[in-house]
């Protein structure tokens, strides 16, 4: 099966390039479909100089979830994943995640918190608000699941045809969950590897995040 691999870049010329490289070592059937969110930094012009994927530009910064919308409107591939555009997730966890999906799986979530496998400690206050929304997401959808807002979700294509995604921000990670298991799909989940950063490294997710987070699970879980 051949992967699509989303990768969705606001502002991120320091690590992108490498994260790119990284995607394309994969030995695997791939398509790298790179979606710029209006970046000012330098990261499209970098980007259009970079061979062997496919370039999206917004015009304008609309959130991850818009940027990823996109992607999906623009895949070939079978399988779908995304990859953030720092250098936190290691594209060789996809390796795994494709293994348990050519099992037969349809929906595999890389989880940073089965192995611990941290390169650097993760915020405290990011690991306990995951597992508070990871909690609250086993509570409301019956289905237990360790982390909710990993970037690491992988799919089979069919697992979204037909699902109107809305989120332009972080909502996107609740709002895809929240999506697949309302459609009775089971998420397996594997162990990850996570190499945190901090804020003046360029994390952008913030506490406020957190609390929109499970807002939207909770709007989810009764509506679409």
């Amino acid at each position: 099966m051949k992967l699509s691999i989303i990768i969705p870049v606001y502002n991120e010329v320091k690590t992108v390039e490498e994260v790119i490289e990284k995607v394309k070592k994969l030995k695997i059937d791939k398509e790298i479909v790179v979606v710029d969110d209006g970046s000012i930094d330098g990261s499209r012009e970098l980007l259009k100089e970079i061979k062997g994927i496919k370039l999206i530009l917004h015009e304008r910064n609309i959130g991850k979830g818009g940027a990823v919308r996109t992607g999906l409107d623009n895949i070939d591939g079978d399988v779908v994943v995304i990859q953030d555009a720092d250098l936190e997730y290691d594209p060789e966890d996809f390796l795994e995640m494709m293994n348990e999906i050519e099992k037969g799986e349809k929906v595999v979530y890389g989880s940073r918190f089965l192995g611990k496998k941290f390169k650097k400690v993760i915020l405290y206050l990011h690991y306990k608000g995951n597992q508070f929304l990871s909690l609250l997401t086993s509570l409301l959808y019956f289905r237990k699941i360790t982390d909710m807002e990993t970037c690491y979700k992988m799919f089979r294509k069919e697992v979204m045809e037909g699902v109107k995604l809305r989120a332009r921000g972080f909502d996107l990670e609740p709002e895809i969950t929240a999506k697949i298991l309302k459609r009775g799909y089971k998420i397996k989940e594997v162990p990850i590897s996570y190499n945190a950063r901090g804020f003046k490294e360029g994390k952008k997710i913030t506490w406020k995040d957190g609390i929109k987070a499970g807002w939207y699970l909770l709007r989810y879980r009764f509506v679409d």
